[in-house]
């Protein structure tokens, strides 16, 4: 995942698969996976979010010089990609 110019570096899908089924096994009640950027460790990190007006308070990756930067954002049920 996340491969190509527009990407720092490449996200193993099993990392991905993980990171979702720990959304969904959560005693929160998230919907939202949110993958950031670490400039500083060089790699992704997981975040999650109850409702999708918080994807837009993080800064993207991209449009930033902040340490931690939003690459994407998935809906933890349906997989598909929100922001």
């Amino acid at each position: 995942m996340f491969e190509g110019l527009k990407y720092p570096k490449s996200l193993d899908e099993a990392q991905f698969n993980s990171w979702m089924e720990a959304g969904r096994a959560s005693p929160i009640s998230y919907c939202y996976l949110l993958i950031f950027w670490d400039e500083l460790d060089e790699k992704y990190l997981p975040g999650f979010a109850i409702r999708r007006s918080e994807i837009e308070e993080h800064e993207k990756y991209g449009y930033s010089p902040a340490r931690q930067l939003l690459v994407a954002a998935y809906d933890l049920y349906s997989e598909s990609r929100v922001g």
